[in-house]
C-alpha cells in the first residue's frame, strides 16, 4: 500500500509559507541532533568499549563524530527508501505530476536535517582541519549543500536528491572499518566481514545507484530540461563529478579489501 501525499498546486501560498517555517527548522534540528549524538556517544561508548578509555583526545573526538555521522546516514536512507520506493511521491502514475517537479514538506525536510548534518561536520572539519578528513571532504560536503540547497529552495530535482542521499548508506561501514581499527581489531574476523560489506554495499549504493541515477535522467531528459538553469547545469556536472569519486574510493576500498583478505589468508597457513 502506498502513502498518498499533498502536491503544492492549490495553495502554492501556503506551501511557500511552510517551507519558509519548515526549512530552517530542520536544518536547526539536523545541528541539533549532531551535538545530542556527539554527545551521547561519548556517554555512551566507554561503558560499552574498553578501548575508548585508551584512546587519546583527537582519536575520541573523531570516534564522537563518527557516531553522529553513523546516525545521519542510517536515517536518510531510511527516509530516502521510504520517499523513493515505499511513498508515491515520484509516482507521475498517482498525481500526473512530473518527476522532476514532486516535493513534499517531508521531502524538503529531510533535505534540511541533511544540510544541517553537513553543516556541522563540516565546521567540525574545519576546526580540527585535518584530522577529520582532507579536503576531499570538504569539497564532496561543499557540492552536497549545494545541490541540496538548490534543490530545496527550487522544489525541483528532488527525486535525485534522494538517490544521492541513498548513498550514505554505505557511511556505517565505512565507520566500523575505522572504529575497529582504532579499538585494535584491524586483523579481526569482524574487520574481514565488515570490509566485505563495504565493498558490495559501496558497488551498489554509489555505483550502480549512480548508473541508475544518469540512466533515469536520459529517459526523463525532457523533464530535467525543464529545471531552471543553475539547477539544470549542476544536475549534468555535480553527479558526474560525484561519480568519479565513488570510482576513486572504490578502487581503495577494492585495494584495501585485497591486502586483508591476502593478510587473513596467511595467517591462516
Amino acid at each position: 500500500m502506498t502513502t498518498n501525499f499533498a502536491f503544492p498546486g492549490d495553495d502554492d501560498d501556503g506551501f511557500v509559507y511552510s517551507r519558509q517555517v519548515v526549512l530552517p527548522a530542520s536544518i536547526c534540528s539536523g545541528i541539533l541532533m549532531c551535538k545530542i549524538v556527539y554527545d551521547l556517544t561519548g556517554f555512551i561508548s566507554p561503558l560499552l568499549f574498553s578501548a575508548y578509555g585508551k584512546l587519546d583526545k583527537k582519536v575520541r573526538m573523531e570516534w564522537n563524530n563518527r557516531g553522529f555521522s553513523t546516525f545521519h546516514a542510517v536515517l536518510v536512507s531510511v527516509a530516502s527508501i521510504y520517499l523513493l520506493v515505499i511513498s508515491d511521491q515520484f509516482d507521475e502514475n498517482v498525481h500526473g505530476d512530473l518527476v522532476i517537479n514532486s516535493t513534499t514538506r517531508l521531502s524538503e525536510a529531510v533535505m534540511g536535517i541533511s544540510l544541517g548534518y553537513f553543516l556541522a561536520d563540516l565546521a567540525m572539519i574545519f576546526w580540527h582541519f585535518p584530522t577529520l578528513g582532507g579536503i576531499e571532504y570538504v569539497f564532496h560536503h561543499c557540492l552536497s549543500m549545494f545541490s541540496i540547497i538548490l534543490s530545496v529552495t527550487s522544489g525541483q530535482s528532488q527525486f535525485y536528491i534522494f538517490l544521492v542521499l541513498l548513498s550514505e548508506a554505505t557511511t556505517p561501514f565505512v565507520n566500523l572499518r575505522w572504529y575497529l581499527d582504532a579499538s585494535g581489531q584491524k586483523g579481526s574476523k569482524a574487520y574481514t566481514l565488515n570490509g566485505t560489506a563495504l565493498f558490495l554495499g559501496w558497488l551498489v549504493a554509489r555505483i550502480l545507484l549512480f548508473i541508475y541515477f544518469f540512466v533515469h535522467m536520459y529517459f526523463h531528459f525532457h523533464q530535467v530540461k525543464q529545471v531552471f538553469p543553475l539547477g539544470f547545469y549542476s544536475l549534468l556536472t555535480i553527479a558526474p563529478v560525484l561519480s568519479v569519486m565513488n570510482l576513486l574510493w572504490f578502487w581503495k576500498i577494492t585495494k584495501g579489501l585485497i591486502k586483508t583478505i591476502s593478510k587473513a589468508r596467511q595467517h591462516r597457513e
